[in-house]
């Protein structure tokens, strides 16, 4: 694992190691979107790991899809944010706020304005959303129209803007998982006739005109981008077309000369490596399935600079220092890992806190 301890640059980061936090929905923001308590020393407790990305932040009202989610569009939850960016750099580490729009994956009951959910077309997803009174299924979403399309976009910029003034290294655009620009450029959930539909452009046009946006309003060192080739989540099906849309996609953000594209990956490596060859910039490879011994195989191999840690991060506040030193892990607590308090959040020791 040699490789994976050298250090290396991110847009203005210096890391200490290939290692980097990866954004995990945990549903304990207060009610209006503010950060909760106990994020900021959740956050910081695992600055070691160099660069944290957030949990998915909405960019707007109808960016919610899921309860107790934060947001990063007014000043309260700025004000909640930088204790958050605040308590991670006097730790030592860096954080970029990811921005999730979730689009059709939501449900009237999660959001604040109780609205139909929004999507490039209207398309139910055909799948259900945890709500206050349990499961629901999603309904039918509303159709975007091109000026609403516009004042997305311009959602997506302020975000990222007041992700900046939280404090904030920079942001990661979500643009997988079957969220509002995974939508777009699914081929079954966008069946538009406009320029925003139909033809591999078309569908790609939302998502980089959100980044272009970020990018014109925080720099592109500051912003990352986040895409999951195949990934059938939110019942998202990429069609034929899909492994040549994403390979179009790579070429047009590396136009833009981003900190980095995040990938989640789920097989396809062929589309992997040509995504590699593609992006000239730091490429995040998250390999779904993996083992603790694989982590740094697509680094070894040169698929990737970094390696995205998930639920090991979760578990393991101090998962540098046990990765390095060969030392056990805590297990994950599925039961713990949305909503609630401190259990399953803060409270899972470090190798020291094991000895004494």
């Amino acid at each position: 694992m040699a490789r994976l301890w050298s250090k290396t640059k991110i847009g203005n980061m210096e890391l200490p190691h290939r290692l980097t936090m990866a954004p995990m929905t945990r549903s304990r923001a207060q009610e209006d979107g503010t950060p909760g308590e106990l994020a900021a020393l959740y956050y910081a407790q695992r600055a070691s790991l160099g660069l944290l990305i957030t949990e998915g932040a909405q960019p707007s009202d109808d960016g919610q899809g899921y309860l107790m989610t934060p947001g990063i569009y007014t000043e309260k939850h700025i004000e909640g944010w930088k204790k958050v960016t605040s308590a991670v750099h006097e730790a030592g580490g860096y954080i970029y706020i990811q921005l999730m729009h979730v689009g059709r994956v939501s449900h009237p009951d999660n959001t604040p304005h109780h609205r139909q959910p929004v999507a490039p077309s209207a398309i139910a997803p055909g799948v259900e959303a945890f709500t206050a009174t349990g499961m629901q299924h999603i309904p039918v979403p509303r159709e975007l129209s091109k000026e609403e399309i516009q004042t997305t976009i311009q959602d997506y910029r302020k975000a990222a803007a007041a992700a900046i003034a939280a404090g904030a290294d920079g942001v990661e655009i979500h643009g997988a998982n079957g969220y509002l620009i995974n939508q777009f450029i699914g081929e079954n959930s966008n069946t538009r006739r406009d320029e925003y539909g139909g033809s591999i452009e078309n569908r790609a046009r939302f998502a980089i005109e959100v980044a272009k946006a970020v990018v014109d309003e925080i720099g592109p060192e500051r912003t990352g981008f986040r895409i999951s080739p195949g990934t059938p989540l939110g019942g998202i099906q990429d069609g034929e077309q899909g492994p040549d849309l994403y390979r179009y996609l790579t070429k047009e953000l590396a136009k833009l000369n981003l900190a980095y594209l995040h990938v989640m990956h789920l097989g396809n490596d062929e589309l992997l490596q040509d995504i590699r060859s593609l992006w000239t910039n730091p490429l995040l490879v998250n390999r779904a399935g993996r083992t603790i011994d694989n982590i740094s195989v697509d680094i070894d191999s040169d698929l990737a600079d970094l390696a995205p840690v998930g639920v090991w991060s979760l578990s393991n506040p101090d998962f540098v220092e046990r990765l390095k030193a060969g030392a056990p892990l805590n297990e994950a607590d599925p039961a713990t890992f949305y909503g609630g308090g401190s259990k399953g959040y803060t409270d899972y020791p470090t190798l020291k806190e094991l000895e004494h």
